[in-house]
This record gives C-alpha cells, sequence and structure tokens, in this order.
C-alpha cells in the first residue's frame, strides 16, 4: 500500500524524512516492538516499524533494515537528533496518538 493513503487514513502527523514526491513509497508489512536487537532480527524490508523509541538509533535500525516508515505511537516526544537523522537518510518518520495496538489494526484493516 502506498504510504501517501497510509498517512491519509490513519491521519498521521509527518514528522522527518518523507518524500511526498516519491511514488515508490509503499508498505508491504507491520511489525510492532520497542526493541531494536528484534527489529534487526524479525523485521522484513518494506515493513512499517511501529514503536514508542524516539532516539536517534530507531532511524539507523530502519535504515538498516530498509523498512518503508516508522511509526512513533502514543503521541510520544521525539528526539530531535532523531528528527535530524531522519531527514538526513531519508526515513519517513510519522507521529500518531493511537497506540500501537490501534494502529496496527488500522493498518490490518487496510490490508498492509
Amino acid at each position: 500500500m502506498q504510504i501517501s493513503k497510509i498517512i491519509e487514513k490513519l491521519n498521521l502527523e509527518i514528522i522527518a524524512g518523507y518524500d511526498k514526491t516519491k511514488e515508490d513509497n509503499k508498505a508491504e508489512g507491520v511489525f510492532i516492538c520497542d526493541l531494536l536487537s528484534l527489529v534487526m532480527a524479525k523485521s522484513r524490508s518494506l515493513d512499517i516499524w511501529i514503536t514508542i523509541q524516539t532516539h536517534v538509533n530507531v532511524i539507523a535500525v530502519a535504515s538498516l533494515m530498509e523498512l518503508s516508515a516508522i511509526i512513533i505511537a502514543e503521541d510520544m516526544e521525539i528526539d530531535e537528533d532523531t528528527i535530524v537523522k531522519a531527514d538526513e537518510v531519508n526515513v519517513p518518520l510519522f507521529k500518531s496518538k493511537l497506540s500501537a495496538y490501534e494502529l496496527a489494526s488500522k493498518l490490518s484493516e487496510l490490508g498492509v
């Protein structure tokens, strides 16, 4: 599914790293986890990662695993270093007031 549709349907706040002009922005799955080593071991390329972790290392992991995007759940405050790094390496970073469960449920309803 196109990331642009996910942003619209889930009313996500765009924080950093997202280029609206790229038509190949898509997601094929979802991974929910707050443990970085587990994300590296179990996530798949083009997954959307839902987490409450907001430090700069999440950007490194998302880039390494070629994830589609990161959604920060629970309206958590995001470190400024994280925002800067997401823009630098073009990792789409979004924020939502919804819980990880609510986000995953809505993504499932959308067919992701």
